[in-house]
């Protein structure tokens, strides 16, 4: 009898592993948050960079998950990247709906967010979001960062060999050396004590 008990608390055990790493699995492959009943409707928008946006990633309207994205294409007329959108029906958007390439946090995962217009006239399948915003891509960033910081220190003054005006004093890096020369001979006409 303690046998049969043991048995079913390892097998129960077991089965609530298995789930869990059917969660994880879904929650990882952002499949977690699919339902089989929902009614969508299917929009478009183009990006000149989409960064790491990925098919599924999620749709978002004032951080509520208002749908994903259906798949991603490439213009080869345009050169850009062409998103499908793939909307719930609850949620209606003006056709004057600007869309960005977003990341959650500092290096989370990139999403769509969608910011409503005034337009009186709604978002309905078939329909292309004009105003985009592409990704902002954190290498670019570092690079322009570099560059700029780079272009500071090398201005027309430098090279023309007059000290360069700067707003603000920067510090020295000077470095004292140590000297190594002999100490100087004694003068003449002294005579050591």
């Amino acid at each position: 009898m303690n046998s049969k008990r043991t048995d079913l608390a390892v097998g129960l055990f077991v089965i609530a592993g298995f789930a869990a790493l059917l969660f994880l699995a879904l929650k990882a492959g952002n499949l977690a948050a699919l339902t089989l009943n929902t009614h969508t409707y299917h929009v478009t928008a183009k990006f000149d960079n989409i960064g790491g946006l990925k098919a599924r990633a999620s749709v978002r309207g004032a951080g509520v998950v208002v749908g994903r994205v259906e798949r991603i294409d490439f213009d080869n007329q345009t050169y850009q990247a062409v998103a499908t959108l793939e909307l719930n029906d609850r949620f209606h958007f003006p056709k004057d709906t600007s869309a960005k390439i977003l990341t959650s946090g500092l290096l989370g995962e990139q999403y769509v967010g969608l910011d409503p217009g005034g337009d009186p006239d709604m978002l309905k399948a078939g329909d292309r979001i004009e105003s985009t915003q592409s990704a902002v891509v954190l290498e670019n960033l570092i690079g322009q960062f570099l560059f700029s910081k780079a272009a500071d220190t090398s201005s027309p003054a430098a090279d023309s060999g007059a000290p360069a005006a700067s707003s603000a004093a920067a510090p020295s890096l000077a470095v004292p050396s140590l000297s190594t020369a002999k100490p100087a001979a004694k003068p003449a006409g002294k005579a050591s004590p």
